[in-house]
């Protein structure tokens, strides 16, 4: 017989340097590193919202990689491409709790029908642990940003190039031109 045991928040903390991983149905969810145009979107991103965090001083820019733990059934971890959090910092440990807003920035393997469900499953789960706002950004195919709202999570709205998208009301005012994505 073998016997599995369920992934912890320990074993988060000892994923390799330089990977990413996530806790969901007690697995640990090792996440691949991704391409040119994902990157560069989820920096582009994590900039504009340090330049709001230190206009506003109401919360912190953090990039890609940093985790959040939460408390749900299926998932005790997420760790956005790049996210606006308004909790208290925690020095070197994982954040405590969800950020208000997150942005999952689509990479090569994220467009299969198994993708979307996934995709469909953590954005449930953001907004069940206190999200705001989550973007699924699609700078590879459809190049669009769809912003889901916790108000109405199956309806986004779209911004496209040469508009400027939003995250409101997790980040007031915060705005971004959706051609800054691009190269």
């Amino acid at each position: 017989m073998n016997i599995k045991s369920e992934a912890t928040i320990e074993d988060l903390y000892s994923v390799p340097e330089n990977c990413k991983a996530e806790i969901v149905n007690g697995e640990l969810l090792l996440m691949s590193p991704t391409g040119f145009l994902p990157g560069r979107a989820g920096g582009e991103i994590y900039a504009s919202l340090r330049d709001y965090e230190r206009l506003t001083k109401s919360g912190y820019a953090l990039p890609d990689n940093v985790g959040f733990l939460i408390n749900l059934p299926n998932r005790r971890s997420l760790s956005p491409d790049a996210a606006f959090y308004t909790g208290k910092p925690t020095g070197g440990k994982f954040l405590n709790g969800a950020p208000v807003f997150a942005a999952e920035v689509r990479s090569e393997n994220d467009y299969s029908e198994t993708a979307e469900k996934d995709m469909a499953s953590k954005r449930r789960d953001y907004f069940a642990v206190g999200t705001l706002v989550v973007w699924d950004v699609d700078v590879v195919k459809e190049e669009v940003i769809r912003v889901y709202r916790a108000s109405n999570p199956e309806q986004p709205q779209i911004y496209r190039r040469g508009e400027v998208a939003e995250a409101e009301p997790a980040v007031p005012g915060w705005t971004m031109l959706v051609d800054n994505l691009f190269v």
